[in-house]
């Protein structure tokens, strides 16, 4: 039973993702965002973690996704007032992209032997102690990526707003 459930949520988690991307509309690309949120909220369910599954949808799939809509209606994204991208510019994305997806892989694999540890310890992670002892430990904590994280998600959305300014056109 709890396999067919872990398949059939992994399929939505897989298609909504997939979709998300694919879709050109953004507003209909923000709510397949949701759905995978609240698909991986399931996944922590099985799991037994229903206090990762509660925060999860409670900080992704509320603030986050508003921030996100808030920043989709703010820049206007309309077909006509779409510039050309300059080949820098999607050097840049790419770079940045690489940069990301390194900083990800270094730290997830920076953090398998401190699972490891933890998991043969046997703790119990369900404990909002222990969880928050795990995550922000001075020694093996996560503090600096979790910062990180902030940091990029005000970065991207002042981006954000910096991009969907117009610029004036001066008419003599």
């Amino acid at each position: 039973m709890l396999t067919t459930v872990f398949y059939i949520l992994s399929a939505i988690t897989l298609a909504t993702a997939f979709l998300t991307i694919l879709t050109k509309n953004p507003i209909h690309s923000a709510i397949y965002l949701v759905i995978c949120f609240f698909s991986i909220a399931g996944h922590y369910l099985l799991f037994n973690a229903q206090f990762l599954a509660v925060v999860h949808i409670i900080v992704y799939s509320g603030a986050i996704m508003i921030l996100l809509l808030f920043t989709i209606m703010l820049m206007n994204l309309n077909k006509e007032d779409e510039r050309h991208k300059s080949g820098l510019t999607i050097i840049a994305a790419v770079a940045s992209f690489c940069l990301v997806a390194f900083v990800l892989l270094a730290a997830f694999l920076k953090s398998m032997p401190i699972i490891e540890e933890y998991y043969v310890s046997g703790e119990d992670y369900q404990s909002i102690k222990v969880l928050g002892q795990v995550l922000l430990d001075e020694k093996n904590g996560f503090m600096i990526p979790f910062e990180f994280a902030s940091v990029l998600l005000l970065v991207s959305m002042i981006g954000a707003v910096l991009l969907s300014k117009k610029e004036e056109k001066i008419s003599l």
